[in-house]
């Protein structure tokens, strides 16, 4: 099984025109696509199924509970499969069945642990204005984003722990899984907790964890005992303005 992966190509501003990858049996979109969901247009009539996870800035400016039904509608109708705490089955050319388990995971701001959690909720202050959405007429703040997260790693926990047959587990979230995927180019700091979140006790049920979200290019593993090593891997274009995208590989393949 192979699947392509891209995030974080902000069609919105970015000029980037995407290409199927040869012998890619899916393309994963884990988020930050085009806030205007425009750019979503390019990706119909691909060649193998795309499957989206949303990211935040899928939500920009809008209204959280008429934006879920109408992003899946609107993907649908170029016939992208938006995931939201869903788990579904691949087969690849090669024949191998693996399931797939998609959720946004948004930050619950417990990275570096709960005592310091109130802090990174006020650091994310910053990223909620500019997002601007709201849920139930109200601001989509930190405290409303942290009760979504724990919903989603609750979803993702009891996922991973249901019995399969399949060949391998894939887990695609927005938000990164591990302090590990934070992005080099600012060190560690309260604001690294809206970006990245500690699922170190999930990365060890999966076989592959794809994600985007922090704007630069990790491709590591983390080990666990009795099986092979995890392997998390981001493929995040970001802004190229902002000199970010080093390492981005437009035709990037992941090995299942």
């Amino acid at each position: 099984m192979r699947l392509q992966l891209l995030s974080d190509l902000h069609l919105e501003t970015e000029a980037f025109d995407p290409q199927p990858a040869l012998q890619a049996d899916a393309l994963v979109l884990a988020g930050d696509i085009d806030s205007t969901w425009g750019g979503l247009d390019r990706f119909a009539h691909w060649p193998v199924p795309v499957l989206l996870v949303a990211g935040n800035h899928e939500f920009d400016g809008r209204e959280w509970n008429d934006a879920w039904p109408a992003l899946r509608a609107r993907a649908a109708g170029v016939g992208i499969r938006l995931l939201e705490r869903e788990v579904i089955e691949l087969r690849g050319r090669d024949g191998r069945r693996i399931r797939l388990l998609a959720t946004t995971r948004w930050a619950d701001f417990d990275l570096f642990g709960a005592d310091q959690r109130e802090r990174a909720m006020r650091s994310a202050g910053y990223f909620m204005r500019l997002m601007q959405a709201t849920r139930d007429g109200q601001p989509f703040d930190a405290t409303a984003m942290r009760a979504e997260a724990l919903q989603c790693r609750a979803w993702l926990a009891n996922a991973l722990a249901q019995p399969h047959d399949c060949a391998a587990t894939v887990v695609v979230t927005h938000f990164g899984p591990s302090v590990a995927s934070a992005d080099p180019r600012f060190g560690l700091q309260p604001s690294t907790a809206s970006f990245c979140n500690d699922d170190q006790a999930l990365l060890t049920r999966a076989d592959l964890w794809l994600h985007g979200h922090v704007h630069c290019c990790h491709d590591y593993t983390v080990a666990r005992p009795g099986a092979l090593p995890v392997r998390v891997v981001c493929n995040a274009r970001g802004l190229l303005n902002k000199a970010e995208g080093g390492g981005f590989d437009p035709l990037r393949v992941v090995d299942v």
